[in-house]
């Protein structure tokens, strides 16, 4: 290590020191910022090998969007536009033939002239969770593929979420990326405490890197700027990440449910007391040998082009995606358009008679509803398409790039004297006892709440301070024995 090296490390910041702030700035910063160096220290320290791995994924999930429109576009587009589509009934019976061991359960019709109708269809060749589609030309009704999915991702961006959410290893897999999400906004928001309340010798240097710093001071410095910059998006996506969690999730749902803002669905329950030709069909549930069993499709059917001609009167009209009549419901069309202005409405059409049994307008969703499915939307970067898309990636960098700088940051703080010592010192313990009673209640109490809510976090956190105090506890034992 150079003499301007050692000496960058020892002042550590000679314009932005890391020891307390004078006794001239508040009182309740000054106890409460050793505190926070400590949590940032050890949260990013133990966490951050999964916060890359969550953004890394992230990144490659981002660029899927883009890289299946490449790699799937014989199956997405048609050959030649030309003339008038066919009708979906003559499609889907296209995707029949080629297809036969499937069955068809939704229909997505071409969105714009020059792609492929999308039939869906449930095969027991395949895992729970997949279907198979069937990519059909709407104007030759010609068969341009057939491709395994789930929901509407195709193999690669399929593979690619799974990756993201679990690593690709199941139950055990999805832990990770909860305790990812539970983390980030904790450390976001007590890195960007961290950062703003720091001195400085220009105002610029709260948003801009300094150039002019070498050593540590240029990492800190790189490290502040960027997450000042990526905070918002990070905490964001650490809120949507968790709504699909297994705990944290659970007790999401739960509150907004409690609150009156679950995500409502169109009725297509079909009348109890007749089938769908309005004969008595009994097609409300039946007893067989004392079990309830589900009602029986629909005995009369219009079909899925007079169905679709009911839904475009009722004003669903954008990127359809339509459910076909089963277990005594009748057909189920929605608008998938997710892009800014979105289209989500969706209507009930009764398969007999082709009327409009109910209609949900995204326009009537509870608030709650309407934020959470922006959010998710925008965690997934459908909301602004490529730009959204681009966000995202860049958030990815973003958190690489600071875990790297974070650990470079941990080690350029190893004393150079004490060789046995491979990194850098933690902020020393007992930074709690300097905070004021109404400081310290409110916190932990705070912090239980958050705990119990985010299960995740609160466990790991009581493992964190349990092996901090028993590493106390060693500590001072030696001390004493060394006496």
């Amino acid at each position: 290590m150079s003499l301007d090296e050692v000496q960058d490390v020892r002042a550590a910041d000679s314009d932005v020191p890391d020891s307390p702030p004078a006794p001239s700035r508040p009182g309740g910063w000054a106890a409460l910022r050793p505190l926070l160096l400590r949590m940032h220290f050890y949260a990013g320290l133990l966490t951050a090998p999964l916060l890359f791995l969550a953004a890394a994924t992230g990144l490659l999930y981002a660029g899927s969007w883009q890289a299946e429109k490449i790699l799937y576009s014989d199956q997405l587009t048609v050959a030649r536009v030309g003339g008038h589509a066919l009708p979906l009934s003559a499609q889907v019976e296209a995707a029949k033939t080629a297809a036969p061991q499937g069955k068809v359960v939704s229909v997505a019709p071409a969105p714009e002239a020059d792609a492929t109708t999308r039939v869906v269809m449930e095969d027991p060749g395949l895992e729970e969770g997949e279907t198979l589609t069937v990519f059909v030309d709407p104007y030759t009704a010609g068969v341009r593929g057939q491709l395994t999915t789930a929901g509407d991702a195709l193999p690669l961006r399929a593979w690619l979420s799974e990756f993201h959410s679990s690593l690709q290893l199941g139950e055990f897999g999805r832990n990770y990326s909860e305790l990812a999400a539970s983390w980030l906004w904790v450390i976001a928001l007590g890195g960007l405490a961290l950062w703003i309340g720091r001195r400085r010798s220009r105002r610029a240097l709260l948003v801009l890197p300094d150039r002019k710093a070498t050593g540590r001071r240029k990492t800190l410095s790189w490290h502040g700027a960027v997450g000042l910059w990526a905070a918002v998006g990070l905490v964001a996506l650490s809120a949507t990440g968790l709504t699909w969690s297994k705990y944290a999730g659970e007790n999401i749902g739960r509150l907004q449910d409690g609150l009156g803002g679950a995500t409502p669905s169109v009725s297509a329950k079909l009348s109890a007391g007749a089938g769908a030709d309005g004969s008595d069909e009994h097609a409300g549930h039946v007893m067989t040998e004392g079990m309830e069993m589900p009602p029986p499709a629909p005995t009369a059917d219009v079909g899925i082009d007079r169905a679709v001609e009911a839904a475009r009167a009722a004003g669903v009209t954008e990127y359809l995606q339509v459910t076909l009549p089963a277990g005594g419901k009748g057909y189920v069309i929605k608008e998938k358009d997710k892009q800014v202005p979105v289209h989500l409405d969706s209507v009930a059409v009764d398969p007999a008679d082709g009327r409009v049994m109910d209609e949900l307008r995204f326009a009537d969703y509870p608030l709650l509803a309407q934020l959470t499915r922006f959010g998710i939307d925008l965690h997934m970067g459908l909301t602004f398409g490529l730009a959204n898309q681009l966000a995202l990636a860049a958030l990815a960098v973003a958190v690489m790039s600071m875990v790297v700088w974070g650990y470079r940051m941990w080690w350029l703080r190893r004393p150079t004297k004490e060789r046995k010592l491979l990194a850098g010192r933690a902020q020393p313990r007992g930074a709690w006892r300097k905070l004021p009673v109404t400081v310290v209640l409110p916190l932990a109490a705070a912090t239980a709440v958050v705990g119990w809510f985010v299960p995740l976090f609160g466990i790991s956190l009581v493992a964190f301070l349990a092996v901090d105090v028993l590493l106390g506890f060693a500590a001072a034992r030696r001390a004493k024995a060394a006496l």
